[in-house]
């Protein structure tokens, strides 16, 4: 069966290539919405959009198939991601793709603000020839204030300071020695709007940014401060900032995105100390074809390997730490399944634990890694690191994330455990390399200390322990061809029962089961699908 792709905007058509080189079934299609939009996403395992189309829960619908849904460029609010979410969809954009276009726009609206280069430009073109009102001021010597301190954010910084401005910022997310290596401070946002004598905006569209200047922020800014957003609309309240204008009391702004868009009929239109464009950041042709085939790569590289860059609804893993953290994010799945398979009724909790420095930066994806794989067989649907935590929520199944410094003799070590009301199972396990392989193997089983590698089927038996019931679960396998690729074997305290961990070549058969727990001495018998 083919791979389909929809690309809903307009793309590169490097973007396209990268897309149908990898062997996928691309269709282009744009101007959809409404009922369109939701039966063409129906048997699409990709989307791939720009700003355009809007993918709300209602598109989302006929996602039957949708996998992942690729942003070109930086801004997903286009796209319903509590929506794609709980459908399990990944949403990925380009963070950096479009970011030096951006920044060189917020310079360029700064400086035509700034010198007053659109009214003399209309000047000249309409036949005068005169200076009267076209008084500019230096950028040079002024104070920058920089909201938000991303990726565009620091390269508006950087370039700012080649201008020979001051420059402070404000970014309650940022950790202060970031700002410290980018030679600025980060000052609270009511000093930066006191101090600063431009204000440029860098910030996504959210619950807490919208309307972040409204009347009250915009009276705190300097008399004849410039205001510069280039950011996402919403983020002003435009009657507010025309009110600011019209009366003098700011020195002008340069917009590049508005609340409404195009912004028809806005006031702001009617002031001579503004300059408008039409959402023109990202527009570059460099931009729009790193980000289109940034997008491209991503979405190949997702539907053909599960690799996840850039998603914006999961836990990241940083790109740095990729090699060394990868084996553990599937061992964190693969004690998750384990665990699934151990589980009674009534669960009510589960609790991941990292053990080991180097895995802390990495806890919220081992945890989302190992709750879907636990949950995959136990609630309907799709199931995954997108939506585990929605899923269990929503089951009221309490998910703990627990770090734990230091480590083991074998180096880090991820813990999954599962509660019910009267019951608790609890797994653990290493990463193993022995020479150039990487090994996953479990280390730990109820408390009881078991060396087991991990492996596609595995077969888990708790008996009396008692002889004879190794080579009766032994004879049930050989009985239906399965063949063993090893065996390990724990004793619980006081030595009363053990546990048995089988690795095998296929997977034992149902009635292979039965059979094992009809056995005198086996308590229970559990295939385990990695």
């Amino acid at each position: 069966m083919s791979v389909r792709v929809l690309v809903a905007d307009d793309l590169s058509d490097g973007g396209i290539a990268v897309l149908r080189e990898a062997g996928l079934d691309v269709e282009v299609r744009t101007a959809l919405k409404g009922d369109a939009l939701r039966e063409a996403l129906r048997g699409v395992h990709a989307l791939v959009v720009r700003s355009a189309t809007k993918v709300d829960a209602a598109a989302l619908e006929g996602a039957d198939s949708l996998r992942v849904i690729g942003r070109a460029g930086i801004g997903v609010d286009n796209v319903d991601v509590p929506a794609a979410s709980r459908r399990g969809i990944v949403v990925m954009n380009t963070p950096s793709g479009n970011a030096v276009t951006t920044a060189e726009h917020a310079i360029a609206l700064k400086m035509a603000l700034a010198r007053r280069l659109p009214q003399a430009h209309a000047s000249v073109k309409a036949g005068r020839w005169t200076k009267t009102g076209l008084r500019g001021v230096e950028l040079c010597g002024k104070t920058l204030g920089v909201v938000g301190l991303g990726n565009i954010g620091r390269l508006v910084v950087e370039r700012a300071l080649g201008l020979r401005m001051q420059a402070i910022a404000h970014d309650p997310y940022l950790p202060e020695d970031v700002a410290g290596r980018l030679g600025i401070r980060c000052v609270p946002l009511d000093e930066l709007l006191r101090t600063a004598d431009v204000v440029s905006l860098h910030v996504p569209l959210t619950p807490r940014t919208r309307n972040l200047l409204d009347a009250g922020a915009l009276a705190l800014m300097k008399p004849g401060a410039l205001l510069i957003n280039t950011a996402r609309g919403g983020i002003v309240d435009e009657a507010a900032l025309h009110d600011a204008l019209a009366s003098g009391r700011l020195g002008g702004a340069a917009l590049d995105v508005f609340a409404s868009e195009p912004p028809a009929g806005s006031p702001l239109l009617g002031l001579d100390n503004v300059v408008l464009t039409p959402h023109l950041g990202a527009s570059t042709e460099e931009a729009q074809e790193r980000v289109a085939v940034e997008i491209a790569r991503q979405v190949v590289e997702f539907l053909g390997r599960g690799a996840v860059r850039n998603a914006v609804n999961m836990p990241p893993l940083p790109p740095e730490m990729r090699a060394q953290i990868e084996p553990y994010v599937e061992l964190a799945a693969m004690l998750g399944s384990f665990v699934g398979r151990m589980c009674e009724a009534g669960l009510s909790a589960v609790e991941i634990e990292a053990e080991g420095d180097v895995l802390a930066p990495a806890l919220r994806l081992l945890a989302a890694e190992a709750v879907a794989s636990l949950l995959r067989g136990h609630v309907e649907g799709p199931v995954n690191a997108v939506n585990a935590a929605m899923l269990a929520a929503d089951r009221g199944i309490r998910v703990a994330e627990i770090r734990k410094a230091g480590g083991t003799e074998r180096g880090a070590a991820v813990a999954v455990a599962a509660y019910g009301g009267t019951w608790s199972r609890r797994v653990r396990g290493a990463v193993v390399r022995v020479g150039g392989a990487v090994e996953k193997c479990l280390v730990e089983i109820d408390g009881v200390r078991i060396e087991a590698g991990l492996s596609p089927h595995m077969l888990l038996i708790r008996n009396d322990n008692r002889p004879g019931v190794i080579g009766a679960i032994g004879t049930v396998l050989g009985d239906r061809a399965v063949n063993v690729a090893g065996l390990r074997v724990g004793t619980l305290p006081g030595g009363a029962e053990a546990i048995q961990v089988w690795s095998l070549d296929a997977a034992a058969p149902d009635d292979a089961l039965e059979s094992m727990r009809a056995l005198p001495g086996v308590l229970s018998a559990v295939g385990v699908a990695l």
